[in-house]
């Protein structure tokens, strides 16, 4: 199976300009973790995600362990400060891609070896679609079940051939 057969063509993207705000307006109506960024050329030069919002929100644990005295209601008022900056702010840039011609099983063990949720799928670095790890697990379980169902439909049938001969 190849990336191709998986990928979601459909992609909700950013430009390094998009505001916070809107990113997470996108990914919160759209039931959607992370997002691609990309250029004017559509050249993939990013990738946000709910964690880096998070992240940028609240404190390291080596900053609350210095500061235990600060409270969480403190911390949260601080998503005001988060929501105005810019994807290129908070966006990891550091990216993995895989291309639509690479078989599944590696476009999944660079999500897991990287602890990715979400990889573009890019042809000359142009975004052409997207895979998460969630389309992954349903690709290789619908796979299973059809070699599961294909493996039953064939002992079906050889039994049905077996008790026709033996009625002969």
């Amino acid at each position: 199976m190849l990336v191709n057969d998986i990928m979601n063509m459909n992609v909700r993207t950013l430009s390094p300009d998009s505001r916070i705000r809107d990113a997470a307006i996108q990914m919160c109506f759209n039931k959607i973790s992370g997002m691609p960024v990309v250029n004017e050329n559509n050249n993939v030069v990013g990738i946000l995600s709910e964690k880096d919002i998070l992240r940028a929100m609240y404190p390291g644990v080596h900053e609350y362990m210095q500061n235990e005295n600060t409270g969480f209601e403190e911390m949260e008022s601080q998503y005001k400060d988060v929501i105005n900056l810019f994807a290129k702010d908070l966006m990891t840039t550091r990216i993995y891609m895989v291309n639509p011609d690479q078989p599944v099983l590696k476009a999944a063990s660079i999500m897991f070896l990287h602890k990715i949720r979400r990889i573009p799928v890019a042809v000359d670095d142009k975004l052409v679609g997207i895979i998460s790890i969630g389309d992954v697990h349903k690709a290789i379980f619908a796979q299973s079940l059809e070699q599961n169902l294909q493996s039953s439909r064939h002992t079906e049938e050889i039994f049905r051939q077996d008790k026709i001969a033996a009625q002969r």
